[in-house]
């Protein structure tokens, strides 16, 4: 990676990190889990849709003129929903039974995939095509 690649992105990529030391870390049981129905799941969507989203933001503060829809998909729809389910793997079978994998945290990422790009679409259309 390039230093201005490493500027132009610094936040998306912080938030890229930060999911993937969450993510790798052992959680502790709290009581907020037992008191809101499927808190985990929308801890997925909300990060996942969180970080997609400052990468669209990032991206189109960086390409005012043209977007580039190709990369875009790839690098704000499909790397982070192949980065989500690499770290489910790495949940279920690297991390010594401290982090389990889980098909609907999965899931639940790619909601938040989803709902980045659809923002990000009409954030685009919005203020960026004029």
């Amino acid at each position: 990676m390039t230093k201005s690649y490493i500027k132009s992105y610094r936040f998306s990529l912080f938030c890229i990190a930060l999911i993937w030391v969450l993510c790798l870390m052992p959680v502790p049981e709290i009581k907020l889990s037992e008191e809101v129905p499927f808190i985990d799941k929308w801890t997925h969507i909300i990060m996942y849709l969180g970080t997609c989203s400052i990468i669209w933001i990032e991206y189109y503060l960086k390409h005012k003129e043209k977007a580039d829809k190709n990369r875009l998909l790839i690098g704000a729809v499909i790397m982070p929903i192949l980065m989500s389910g690499i770290l489910e793997l790495l949940q279920e079978y690297c991390t010594g039974g401290l982090r389990s994998g889980d098909w609907m945290d999965f899931a639940a990422n790619i909601i938040g995939v989803i709902l980045a790009a659809i923002f990000g679409s009409l954030l685009y259309r919005k203020f960026i095509v004029k």
